[in-house]
């Protein structure tokens, strides 16, 4: 089966938008690394980085609808409305499909 970084990062935003911690954190790999410029540039890493991330990013910014979606070099460019502003995602993928790499932050 072919991988699909579009259908992925469509994937990740649903579950996202769903409020779903655990399917979110499933999509991500043992390694992933999140690097958000939203209110100040974080870097993200570990399981336990990354649950308390998104448990606070579910809380504080929950995303409403897709803006926009790109295929970029490494993956996927996806912006989003959140708290009534457009963030824009990059997601990269590992060759297993997990999620290597996110950085996102308000989009310009």
């Amino acid at each position: 089966m072919l991988f699909d970084p579009m259908a992925a990062a469509v994937d990740w935003l649903d579950a996202y938008r769903a409020g779903d911690i655990e399917t979110i954190l499933e999509m991500y790999a043992d390694h992933a690394v999140v690097r958000c410029g939203c209110g100040g540039m974080k870097t993200i890493a570990g399981r336990q980085g990354l649950r308390a991330y998104w448990v606070d990013r579910l809380r504080r910014y929950p995303a409403s609808s897709l803006d926009n979606l790109q295929p970029s070099a490494d993956g996927t460019v996806i912006s989003y409305v959140a708290q009534g502003r457009v963030v824009s995602a990059i997601l990269t993928f590992d060759p297993s499909g997990k999620i290597a790499a996110l950085t996102c932050g308000p989009s310009h």
